[in-house]
């Protein structure tokens, strides 16, 4: 059995962050600088109050209300999030209970960020043409706001909050293509949550020192800015010719380019690079910024939205970065 995309909703948490509060914050760059910077217009935040589950679990609701899958009828939960409720048990485990779903089903966390979606998609692929499902709930949750330090201009910047829920079903035809992954951990410390878990715990002298950001309780991300931009060139292009390869196609076959909306200089750099038509090209950080494994849902949800899929439509969709970790397939419509 084949597999297909039947619905996408997203969730986006109510406060906005402008380009004219971040300039109050940061009073050398101007509010058009850093649209200019960035591409970006907004960004969306949440609270430790609404946490990724909470917005996966509103994505999810909306998605039960404008599609006709039937809670009983979800064979598996697969949830992404690089912002796990607890250590143990699965979230997953926590969001069948509460989202009320049958108990004979899998639940299982992926703790993946920006190439999340493309993981999560190839393996509801293989729950579903292996026979072990029908319905899979995929589930996204990300909260960079939490690890972000309030003086991280190039953090606060970039990265919004949000959550999404994506339903794909068995299909008589081929609707999801052959999928490309990769890894490589050495370049892991270019992009990372420090003091986060066990292996380097957080402790009171951390509590300490960063007690004027709340004493970054979740941890703190780091990145090494120029490291990712040089990953990004280099690894995408080979990324989206290896894809191309797997499914038998070419650049001109394909209708629209849903890359991980990483950041308008990323994403421009990999157009001149692959040479491809502005028409061609999915960009949505404007007014929602890097949402991390919800970027490539967001920017999806939003071409179809605007007539930009249609039917008999290709897309491509890759996403790549914190890991370093990369997957994608084609789409078709």
């Amino acid at each position: 059995m084949e597999a297909t995309i039947k619905n996408i909703t997203y969730y986006l948490p109510p406060k906005i962050i402008s380009n004219k509060d971040l300039a109050i914050e940061f009073p050398e760059f101007s509010a058009s600088q850093i649209l200019k910077k960035t591409g970006i217009n907004i960004r969306t935040r949440t609270t430790p109050e609404v946490i990724g589950s909470d917005m996966a679990f509103h994505a999810a609701e909306k998605l039960f209300d404008d599609s006709e899958l039937d809670k009983n009828d979800v064979d598996f939960i697969v949830y992404v999030t690089e912002g796990l409720d607890y250590k143990a048990p699965a979230t997953a485990v926590i969001l069948q209970d509460r989202l009320g779903l049958p108990i004979n089903i899998g639940a299982i966390d992926v703790p993946l960020g920006c190439s999340g979606f493309t993981h999560a998609l190839g393996i509801a692929k293989m729950i579903v043409s292996s026979g072990q499902g029908e319905n899979v709930l995929l589930l996204f949750g990300d909260t960079p706001s939490f690890v972000s330090h309030p003086n991280d201009f190039a953090l606060r910047s970039l990265f919004s909050d949000a959550g999404a829920a994506v339903w794909v079903s068995g299909s008589d035809k081929k609707s999801i293509g052959n999928f490309i992954y990769g890894a490589d951990g050495s370049g892991a410390k270019n992009l990372f949550v420090d003091q986060s878990s066990t292996r380097n715990p957080l402790d009171q002298k951390w509590l300490d020192s960063n007690s004027d950001a709340n004493g970054m309780l979740y941890g703190q991300m780091k990145m090494n800015g120029l490291e990712i931009f040089t990953f990004s060139l280099q690894r995408v292009p080979e990324l989206v010719a290896d894809i191309l390869k797997k499914n038998d196609l070419s650049m001109e076959n394909i209708d629209l380019f849903v890359f991980h909306q990483a950041s308008n200089i990323i994403l421009k750099s990999i157009q001149r690079k692959l040479r491809i038509p502005e028409e061609k090209m999915a960009y949505y950080l404007e007014h929602f910024g890097n949402t991390v494994s919800i970027s490539i849902p967001i920017a999806l949800s939003e071409s179809i939205k605007e007539g930009r899929v249609k039917k008999g439509s290709k897309v491509l969709v890759a996403g790549f970065g914190i890991g370093y970790s990369w997957s994608g397939t084609v789409l078709y419509y």
